[in-house]
């Protein structure tokens, strides 16, 4: 029997990320209400804006849920937005926003510029065979820094922005700075799937 696997779909780029998890072999399906969310073995937070997200998320009375859950170990991947929305600490965030949290990093919103300074990268990603991911940073954050409970996977290597991390994972955790859902390299989503599989199990 397949696992389950949520994309929180309140806004970003939800249908991305909807194909990229079937193509890995599981069922996906969007998540917008607390029974939705309870429905899912895993769950994917998407690019977008996180303070839009997060304020929809309180909307729709998932906020708590979304806290409760990952506290009690669902898995969760968070691309670009997700990252901040899985951060325990922002640098640059708005005085009211808001994080689900878990994942023992400081991430900075914004890092690496506007959309004008979006790039494309190739990234190797600690765990991921078949060599580097081609990575696309579209007003991305970075890990500013990262506590002792959370692992870096991968940093930039190139440009102003060298050494700066993109990629971490803290237990049942998964985030990254780039949107793998938009370059067709299926990697990621698979290595997600695993955990959640491996979560399961």
């Amino acid at each position: 029997m397949p696992v389950k696997i949520g994309v929180l779909a309140l806004q970003g780029d939800v249908r991305e990320h909807l194909a990229a998890l079937t193509a890995a072999g599981v069922e996906a399906m969007p998540v917008r209400r607390p029974d939705e969310l309870a429905a899912v073995d895993g769950l994917v937070l998407p690019g977008g804006e996180s303070t839009t997200i997060a304020k929809l998320a309180r909307t729709f009375d998932l906020i708590e849920p979304l806290r409760a859950r990952i506290k009690d170990g669902l898995p969760v991947y968070g691309s670009c937005a997700g990252l901040i929305l899985l951060a325990d600490r922002i640098v640059d965030g708005t005085s009211d926003q808001e994080t689900f949290g878990g994942l023992d990093v400081t991430v900075r919103r914004n890092a690496f510029g506007r959309q004008v300074d979006s790039f494309e990268e190739d990234v190797t990603i600690d765990g991921l065979s078949g060599g580097p991911v081609h990575a696309v940073f579209i007003r991305a954050p970075w890990v500013e820094s990262v506590g002792p409970a959370a692992t870096a996977l991968a940093a930039v290597t190139t440009g102003p922005a060298a050494g700066k991390v993109v990629a971490v994972r803290q237990r049942q955790l998964l985030a990254t700075s780039f949107h793998p859902e938009l370059m067709g390299d299926g990697r990621v989503h698979a290595y997600f799937c695993d955990m959640v599989r491996n979560a399961v199990t």
